[in-house]
């Protein structure tokens, strides 16, 4: 087992948009879990711009390149591409990737809510034309729904989206999911509806990979508050990590989404690195 961490130190410099300054104390909270043996730490590149146009129109493109984040974006996404190369290639078998400016409210050709390109879409049309790698399943955990990501996938039966959010509903002849979590939530009775809904849809799906968009702000005190403790998310994270090591060999992908509470991110993201390095 050898687990890829994709950080750059530019995520610790800058207020970001809606997520601030959570990664200020980073790479420095890491220090420990990166002597680990089987931790290796990349520092990950931007973006090529001709991959984020087989995702985005040119507008949006040209528009995010103007904005102060974009270098933050690009290089969220550039990781992104990077660590799911080297998962497939079996370089490493899963990663934890830092997101800044990024994500799942990045669509085709409009974005927002502090996510201004997608991370998902360059990722999987880069395994898709260099090594035709066809079925994805994305996990969003996420307390917003995704849409960004929706609208690039939305018709692809190839990728599995479930989406942890607000509403139920079922589209694209069942390979987009969302679950309505509620606001009242608990540990138990999320990570309950995550094993339901997604363990299920993922096992029948046969996925290459599993994305997991893995946003902190359900925690409480957090923005998008749900009532879920700190200590879920590393729960969360291995007990996905064992359904992955079932369906696709353990190629499993963590990448960093929403939350603003930077105990938070400095408790679980050594946690979760951690726990995917452990054999």
């Amino acid at each position: 087992m050898k687990t890829g961490v994709f950080f750059h130190e530019v995520f610790s410099q800058k207020d970001w948009p809606i997520i601030g300054n959570k990664f200020k104390n980073f790479p420095k909270v890491m220090e420990e879990v990166l002597k680990l043996p089987n931790v290796v730490l990349f520092k990950p590149k931007p973006v090529a711009e001709e991959l984020l146009l087989k995702v985005h129109t040119k507008g949006l493109v040209e528009s995010t390149k103007s904005a102060w984040y974009y270098d933050g974006a690009s290089i969220s996404v550039g990781g992104c591409v990077e660590a799911a190369e080297k998962i497939w290639l079996g370089e490493i078998t899963n990663a934890l990737v830092f997101d800044v400016a990024a994500g799942h409210h990045a669509g085709p050709s409009s974005a927002w809510g502090g996510t201004y390109l997608s991370c998902t879409g360059p990722t999987i049309v880069n395994l898709r034309e260099k090594f035709n790698v066809r079925r994805f399943a994305i996990l969003d955990t996420d307390s917003h729904h995704g849409d960004g990501t929706r609208a690039v996938f939305m018709g692809d039966k190839d990728v599995l989206h479930v989406c942890f959010c607000s509403r139920d509903l079922v589209e694209d002849e069942g390979t987009k999911i969302d679950v309505n979590v509620g606001w009242e939530s608990n540990d138990e009775e999320y990570l309950k509806k995550v094993e339901t809904v997604f363990f299920s849809q993922a096992r029948n799906f046969k996925p290459s990979m599993v994305i997991h968009l893995l946003g902190h702000d359900t925690c409480i005190g957090d923005y998008g508050d749900r009532n879920l403790t700190k200590e879920f998310y590393p729960k969360l994270v291995k007990t996905v990590k064992d359904l992955t090591l079932e369906i696709c060999n353990g190629r499993y992908l963590v990448v960093t989404h929403g939350g603003a509470r930077r105990d938070v991110a400095e408790y679980i993201f050594p946690e979760i690195i951690k726990i995917l390095a452990k054999d």
